[in-house]
């Protein structure tokens, strides 16, 4: 009761330096105007051992800025892979001295109203408004009010929000191109999606896009698909019976699981067949789950680039005021590239083309 709340004036004294050079060090912009590394570190230190909290509300009512970025999504926080766009995000965020309020609504619209509100309610300096899995999702009112971007999701209708996605068209051709270099030319199988593009789950933003890449380099190779099972879910389960449908009718030589859920169910309808990866059939995914890392021989897969997902989604929200000032021009779609990750599940038939 009582204590004094100790101030920029009481740092500055501590440490020897002005009261300017302390608030511009614990602001985040000391390396911007050539403060240096020492003493910004001494400045900090100090800061640390008195106990000095830099007051938002008032801060943010005098020039208009919080350093803060909100971050609303359906289930993002509480999922074991997609979290890692919130990892992304927090560390884009601290580089440039801003933290995150992060809230999830599970899926509910009112709930999603309500945290967009509190987040202005806050005076966050912006939103990043994200999903789960890649779909496209109806724009709670009131989300574009200030600096936003949407995170791996589209709008359902139009929005002026720029939105960050993974390259989903670019995983498909190289999962494609895996198999085609390593002389897969027939016998090539898809589990989880196609043949046409809307034979896909619902809301399947990802599948259409894996499709088309797929479709583009096999097509582009001479390679005609023998079959393709859509499956209602992504999960083992589905994997596994698409998988000994396939084998009831087909010998395969190569599978393309839609995630890598679906291959470990492919994994465990083969080996119950009796026949192995990658001797008798080669097997490429997508998302390098956990899973992939688990199975053996160890899967193939294309990578869902969470972390690098929300690193971008936070650098494109903090070029978003100077986008929206210039003019009401096309929402821009930013892509982030998705790498393969090499396993052992898919055997060269011969050499690699070069």
């Amino acid at each position: 009761m009582g204590q004094r709340r100790i101030t920029l004036a009481d740092v500055a004294r501590a440490t020897g330096v002005s009261t300017t050079t302390v608030s511009l060090v614990l602001s985040g912009r000391g390396r911007d105007l050539r403060i240096s590394e020492e003493v910004e570190r001494r400045v900090r230190s100090t800061a640390q051992e008195l106990g000095y909290r830099r007051n938002t509300l008032s801060v943010g009512l005098r020039t208009g800025r919080t350093r803060t970025i909100g971050f609303v999504s359906d289930t993002v926080a509480s999922s074991l892979l997609a979290g890692n766009m919130i990892r992304g995000a927090m560390e884009a965020a601290h580089r440039r001295g801003f933290m995150l309020f992060i809230g999830e609504s599970g899926g509910d619209p009112d709930v999603e109203r309500a945290l967009v509100e509190a987040m202005h309610d806050r005076r966050v300096d912006g939103i990043v408004f994200a999903a789960m899995y890649t779909r496209k999702v109806v724009v709670p009112e009131g989300l574009d009010q200030g600096p936003a971007v949407l995170l791996n999701a589209l709008p359902a209708a139009y929005s002026s929000l720029p939105a960050v996605l993974p390259d989903e068209v670019e995983a498909g051709r190289a999962a494609a191109r895996v198999l085609v270099d390593a002389g897969h030319r027939e016998g090539v199988h898809l589990v989880g999606a196609g043949p046409g593009l809307d034979d896909v789950p619902p809301n399947s933003i990802a599948a259409q896009e894996r499709l088309i890449g797929l479709r583009q380099v096999f097509d582009a190779a001479g390679v005609e698909v023998a079959s393709a099972h859509p499956c209602p879910k992504w999960m083992p389960e589905n994997g596994y019976g698409t998988t000994r449908e396939v084998l009831r009718r087909h010998r395969p030589k190569a599978l393309v699981c839609f995630n890598d859920r679906l291959a470990l169910g492919a994994y465990q309808a083969l080996a119950d067949a009796a026949l192995s990866v990658p001797d008798d059939v080669s097997v490429i995914s997508f998302d390098d789950h956990p899973i992939a890392s688990w199975v053996r021989p160890r899967l193939t897969t294309i990578a869902l680039p969470h972390h690098e997902l929300g690193v971008r989604a936070v650098e494109v929200l903090f070029a978003t005021p100077e986008r929206r000032a210039r003019s009401r021009a096309a929402p821009v779609v930013h892509r982030v590239p998705m790498s393969v990750v090499p396993g052992e599940s898919v055997k060269p038939l011969r050499a690699p083309l070069r």
